[in-house]
């Protein structure tokens, strides 16, 4: 009797392993639907406040000039600093070798057009051929547009100033060797007054930023005095040097002379008040999800149990930060860990 009920214990204690077991996975399952999340409060950013900037004073029209050919500088006649007047003569070349090219140009011409006559004559006579005539008459032209060349390549051996401005830079000297093309004055129309400050500025100030914003200017060079400007220009791309985009603000109203090419400047700029101008919201690079141009996706929270994914404009990019335009309105928090584990409408517990 006895080893009946033993039998009937042994052959119970599988099943009530199984039970317990399947209770197990049960438990399990249910306590695993819901997913870690670590959130963040969303602060929207008032993109109508001021931003200050600083950069260096330059004006539009800048230019490096060169000799059209090549050759061995005879003389500059500029130092950097100077006012120069448009026209005047800067700097010249050597014209040993440039005026040796214009007399064989046009001895060349010379004799091309005496073999035309020649030939023309003859042709009168019946003696050259219509054939004769018109190669005769090709050769001509060929030495004709020669010797065109060459002058302009003379005239071009001297560097004349552009505009009214100043020298900027002196990049060779006297006694240099140099080839066509290669700078040896850098010059400006500063005379005219078209005064910009060069700036530096992020994707969120980019983004932010109109043209005719106005802007207030600030230099050493007339201490008190506040310049009026407004934002003029912006790059489309990063500068590669400084790793930002830059700005370019155009001084308005009263230009002071005490200005010059290079100074330091600070100003600060005021973002038109638009419906354009709409808040932003900085969130961590790792909360962007999908992100394809100037969109993406995250997952928000507004009762800390649901997550929901939503569209999201973005503005721009920074070292560890994006900037969001439009999406985030109507969010409570934005998931910052833990989305790659999400789905819209996923059970989430906050960590």
């Amino acid at each position: 009797m006895k080893s009946i009920h033993y039998a009937t214990l042994l052959l119970c204690i599988p099943l009530f392993y199984a039970c317990n077991h399947s209770n197990q996975a049960v438990s399990k399952k249910t306590g695993n639907d819901t997913i870690p999340v670590k959130i963040m409060k969303l602060n929207q950013e008032n993109t109508n406040a001021a931003i200050a900037v600083s950069g260096q004073f330059t004006t539009d029209d800048e230019v490096m000039l060169s000799f059209k050919t090549g050759g061995i500088i005879n003389s500059l006649l500029v130092k950097e600093g100077d006012a120069v007047k448009k026209g005047q003569l800067l700097a010249t070349l050597n014209l040993t070798e440039i005026n040796a090219q214009v007399q064989q140009a046009q001895l060349s011409y010379e004799k091309a057009k005496r073999d035309y006559q020649r030939t023309k004559n003859l042709y009168t006579d019946s003696v050259a051929t219509l054939e004769q005539l018109q190669n005769s008459k090709t050769s001509l032209q060929v030495a004709g547009q020669q010797l065109n060349l060459v002058a302009f390549n003379r005239k071009y051996s001297e560097i004349h100033a552009p505009e009214n401005g100043f020298i900027l830079r002196k990049l060779a000297d006297a006694g240099q060797q140099v080839s066509s093309g290669t700078a040896v004055l850098q010059v400006n129309g500063a005379q005219s007054g078209k005064w910009q400050l060069k700036v530096g500025i992020s994707d969120r100030e980019w983004a932010i930023l109109k043209l005719n914003d106005h802007a207030t200017i600030e230099t050493t060079a007339v201490p008190g005095q506040m310049l009026d400007g407004v934002v003029s220009r912006k790059s489309e791309g990063v500068d590669a040097a400084t790793g930002t985009f830059t700005a370019y603000i155009t001084l308005t109203g009263n230009k002071p002379k005490a200005i010059a090419a290079g100074m330091f400047g600070k100003a600060t700029l005021h973002p038109s008040r638009t419906t354009e101008h709409k808040g932003t919201w900085q969130i961590p690079y790792e909360a962007l999800l999908d992100g394809d141009g100037n969109s993406g996706f995250v997952f928000i929270t507004n009762d800390n149990r649901t997550a929901h994914k939503v569209k999201v404009t973005v503005a721009g990019i920074e070292k560890n930060t994006v900037t969001i335009s439009d999406g985030l309105q109507d969010a409570g928090a934005l998931i910052i860990s833990g989305s790659a584990y999400l789905t819209d409408h996923s059970a989430i517990s906050i960590h």
